[in-house]
């Protein structure tokens, strides 16, 4: 069973909204012990951590505070991202990880 899953990518405009999951059906246990990130990366640039949610709450990077906000359903496995006044900067494939595993990612497109 594949371990991570990402959904939600699409094209959006400057402004506006996407929101971003991440289905976890194989991670065994409690799943509200996992610690789930999301990194993206653009075309030519280096990974970007975007966020991570755990047991303790949820940290953001720099970039993205106070536009992206992650919340998680820990009956169902999933932790979702909710992008919000969105830019141009923030095309890139966004990837949810959890330790070593990393899912195949979903395409944001931030375009006029």
């Amino acid at each position: 069973e594949v371990p991570l899953v990402e959904s939600g990518g699409g094209l959006a405009q400057p402004g506006g909204s996407l929101r971003l999951s991440c289905a976890a059906p194989g991670l065994t246990g409690r799943f509200e012990y996992y610690s789930i990130s999301w990194v993206r990366q653009a075309p030519g640039k280096d990974v970007e951590w975007v966020s991570t949610s755990d047991i303790t709450g949820v940290k953001y990077g720099d970039s993205v505070k106070g536009r992206f906000t992650v919340s998680r359903d820990n009956a169902k496995k999933v932790v979702y991202l909710e992008l919000n006044s969105l830019k141009i900067e923030d095309t890139a494939i966004y990837y949810c990880e959890s330790g070593i595993l990393r899912g195949q990612g979903t395409q944001v497109t931030v375009s006029s």
